[in-house]
């Protein structure tokens, strides 16, 4: 029964906010005339003590006493006698450990936040320099158009700053003071809610007595948001290790970041890639593991819940992991452009520039022009060159109207101009894009806290 039911393990990294929440709750006491002044000193005292002690290694924790409240509380009594006993006043371990947690998670997102806008930093920086430089863009992992560096960094820059909004968004939710609810009821004491609201810098109180004590949406909705986020990562990782591969040799990975082989010196190992790559499978699968755990509980708590933190603290330290690693590994990244503008010379990328030149200046629909320059292609594969080698007199037997001019649209560094629709990859919105991200940047992480 120890065994099973014994959270210390686990929840001792709350002690810090454990400790805030009790002074908050017992200068709250002392205010309603609940406790005495010289309760709430001794408490406060006693407090300070013990977070000395255990940032210190000196506090020595018990399975016997279950989980961080009982413990601190326990050592509390050592300290200062009864005046321990008046802390639990009007609380419960319920609304306790509800109290602890959020103000954890809060902490956790300001600090993610934070990594998370070091990442979003590093690939603005990296696009902003490479803004002409010709890449392959893919779709179905085949050759498609001409798109620039920049463009694609930005692509994972776009999606981050999501995760960043959507961080902001939990935050929201979490940042609900549950104090005061006690087991589930709430208490006929006369506290006052918005005393500790204010105290710990929460944005309100929580609703309902019996939600706020079994109410774990909160950390599911930050699960949710970290696995999206740990997909991208995912995504972006899978990139590096294509692009890092022989095959296409776009970019190179320091040492720092890649590893050799056991038996084969010539091997450069992606595997901060590959580490990155795989965090997804305990994120998402520790909100898996909360989402399951938390559909069939009545109201209110149950102690199925006490598996609500192994989870995310887990997940919220995968994602601290692979948010700083990926920072690293762009920051630290050497790029082969050579290669990337070699790769555009292949594959016929600008097929469609073809097709696109002949509905602008020939007045062909569209599905024609489609056509016409698919029978190019494959004219051009029989000859063993690109669509922009053919001669004249090679398009001109497909379509007898196209004059010489169309070579200037067949370069892949005039494809990649071509495409000026907002959001598009011409080398201008690109950097209009770049610039976008960086004002919206700030105005993101104005929604949190300092680092923590």
């Amino acid at each position: 029964m120890t065994q099973i039911n014994a959270s210390i393990d686990v929840d001792q990294r709350l002690y810090a906010h454990d400790i805030r929440a009790s002074k908050a709750h017992a200068a709250m006491l002392a205010a309603v005339n609940l406790i005495s002044a010289d309760d709430l000193k001794a408490i406060e005292t006693g407090l300070d003590q013990i977070e000395a002690e255990i940032k210190s290694g000196q506090f020595t924790f018990s399975a016997d006493l279950e989980d961080i409240h009982m413990n601190i509380e326990s050592r509390l009594k050592d300290l200062i006698g009864d005046a321990a006993g008046r802390l639990h006043t009007a609380r419960s371990r319920n609304d306790q450990v509800a109290t602890d947690f959020r103000l954890w998670l809060r902490d956790m997102i300001d600090t993610q936040a934070h990594i998370l806008a070091d990442l979003i930093q590093t690939l603005l920086n990296q696009g902003e320099t490479e803004t002409q430089t010709l890449l392959p863009g893919f779709t179905h992992l085949q050759p498609a158009q001409p798109i620039s560096l920049a463009h694609h960094l930005h692509a994972y820059a776009v999606m981050f700053l999501r995760d960043l909004d959507r961080l902001g968004d939990v935050r929201k939710r979490v940042n609900l003071n549950p104090l005061g609810s006690a087991a589930l009821a709430g208490t006929p004491y006369p506290i006052d809610r918005n005393q500790t609201t204010k105290a710990l810098d929460f944005q309100g109180v929580t609703a309902n007595s019996l939600d706020s004590v079994s109410d774990r949406d909160f950390a599911l909705e930050y699960m949710s948001a970290a696995a999206i986020c740990a997909m991208h990562i995912s995504r972006l990782a899978e990139e590096f290790v294509i692009w890092t591969s022989p095959q296409f040799g776009f970019a190179t990975l320091s040492d720092a970041f890649s590893t050799g082989s056991s038996i084969m010196p010539q091997k450069r190992n992606p595997d901060a890639a590959e580490l990155s790559r795989a965090l997804i499978g305990r994120i998402a699968g520790g909100f898996q593991s909360l989402l399951i755990v938390m559909k069939g509980l009545p109201l209110a708590y149950s102690k199925d819940m006490q598996e609500d933190k192994a989870v995310t603290f887990q997940a919220a330290d995968m994602l601290s992991l692979g948010l700083q690693a990926m920072a690293g590994m762009i920051g630290d990244m050497s790029w082969n452009r050579a290669a990337m503008e070699s790769a555009c010379h292949q594959g016929h990328l600008t097929a469609t520039d073809l097709a696109d030149w002949l509905v602008r200046t020939l007045n062909i629909p569209f599905r024609e022009a489609h056509h016409i320059t698919g029978r190019l292609v494959a004219h051009a594969d029989e000859k063993g060159v690109q669509i922009s080698e053919l001669s004249l007199s090679d398009l001109q037997r497909q379509e007898p109207r196209i004059d010489d001019s169309v070579f200037s649209v067949l370069t892949p560094a005039a494809s990649m101009a071509s495409r000026i629709s907002a959001g598009g990859t011409a080398p201008i919105r690109v950097a209009e894009a770049l610039a976008a991200s960086r004002k919206t940047l700030p105005e993101l992480m104005s929604r949190f806290g300092g680092k923590g």
